[in-house]
């Protein structure tokens, strides 16, 4: 399908806008750039869509109020955005509310995406949220998140959140036009990639570090998200979102910015989660025989093709599935726990219910439990 068609059939929306995009080099808010952001978004919500804002901005605004000190250490940081989320978010309610629209506010971490039961239910409160007409406003929890469970940057919150809330789009605005070829802050010469078709390590390469000191994320960030998106079945553009009117050219299907077109195919919620949030509890290395049929052929794994077991794990966890050569090839949730799979491992699924007692499933891990990477 082609960029206009999938840009003309948008019904629901996931907007992210960096941090680059809403402050001054002070830290201060951009008061010009966030009203006609908000103008935009109203009046994409006027002409019946579902729009979702991702929103960085909070450890920027907090910067701006406390004098423009950037902080060096985590707390600082989470002290920053502590202050400066109130700001934003209030500053978010007076403009929407300006144009009669009402927001709700929704701060995620890693950890929330990753456990399936907080994961759906983020996924109904926006759901409630969108029922009701309101815009849901989300950010990252800096003010709790650790290394070990922060997202580290709102591009890959936003193509989660698009995956979580099956979007027909997701739209990255930043202060740069969209992918090049080089970088265009050192080669004047370089040009914009309009559309990429498949993201493979060639455009991988062509990212280059992070932007603004303010900022978390990078080009690499915003191809990691057009990646989760588009094998998701959503296409994503990149966008400068210093440029008036940028939403509505980009939903008329104008050539502006990169667009990365989606997959045919568009992915199950389950499968999305399974590939992209959910966090591993184990891992079951298979035999090369196994690997073939699961990753070519689509099949369940059976007992028989398990080599080893590591970690332990309960049925219903999500195990990493590893080849013979030791790389991780899917996901999936397991039916068997690891102490069942050591006394299963390399036996016939009819030997199961012998060694057990009991046999309630065939398959290890069932294919419509699989997640391929």
């Amino acid at each position: 399908m082609t960029r206009t068609k999938q840009c003309a059939s948008v019904r629901r929306v996931v907007v992210k806008v960096g941090t680059s995009t809403l402050t001054h080099a002070t830290g201060e808010m951009n008061l010009i750039r966030l009203e006609s952001l908000v103008r935009e978004l109203a009046d994409m919500k006027n002409q019946g869509m579902d729009v979702i804002l991702v929103t960085s901005g909070a450890v920027g605004a907090g910067i701006g109020k406390l004098g423009g000190k950037i902080p060096s250490t985590m707390p600082e940081k989470q002290a920053m955005a502590a202050i400066g989320q109130g700001a934003l978010l209030h500053m978010y309610e007076k403009f929407f509310a300006e144009y009669g629209k009402t927001v709700g506010q929704i701060l995620l971490t890693k950890d929330d995406l990753a456990d399936r039961r907080r994961h759906l239910n983020a996924r109904h409160t926006l759901f409630a949220l969108l029922q009701y007409g309101a815009i849901p406003i989300i950010n990252e929890n800096d003010t709790v998140t650790v290394d070990e469970i922060k997202f580290g940057d709102n591009d890959t919150l936003a193509a989660l959140v698009a995956t979580l809330v099956d979007a027909d789009l997701l739209v990255l605005l930043s202060d740069i036009e969209g992918l090049y070829t080089e970088n265009p802050k050192e080669n004047p010469d370089a040009t914009l990639i309009k559309e990429v078709r498949e993201i493979d390590e060639g455009i991988f390469s062509l990212a280059g570090g992070k932007g603004s000191n303010l900022a978390s994320g990078g080009m690499q960030t915003k191809i990691g998200a057009a990646r989760i998106a588009t094998q998701a079945g959503i296409p994503m553009v990149i966008a400068n979102g210093e440029h008036i009117g940028i939403l509505r050219r980009i939903l008329n299907g104008e050539e502006c910015g990169t667009f990365f077109r989606a997959n045919d195919l568009k992915v199950k919620n389950r499968k999305c989660w399974l590939a992209w949030s959910a966090q591993s509890k184990g891992v079951i290395m298979v035999d090369e025989g196994a690997y073939h049929a699961i990753y070519k052929s689509g099949k369940s794994l059976l007992s028989i093709g398990i080599v080893s077991v590591q970690g332990k794990f309960e049925v219903g966890s999500v195990v990493s599935l590893r080849n013979h050569l030791g790389m991780e090839f899917a996901k999936g949730i397991v039916n068997y726990s690891s102490e069942d799979l050591e006394k299963i491992k390399g036996k016939r699924t009819y030997e199961i219910k012998n060694i057990l007692g009991e046999k309630d499933y065939d398959a290890v891990v069932h294919r419509d439990n699989l997640s391929l990477n």
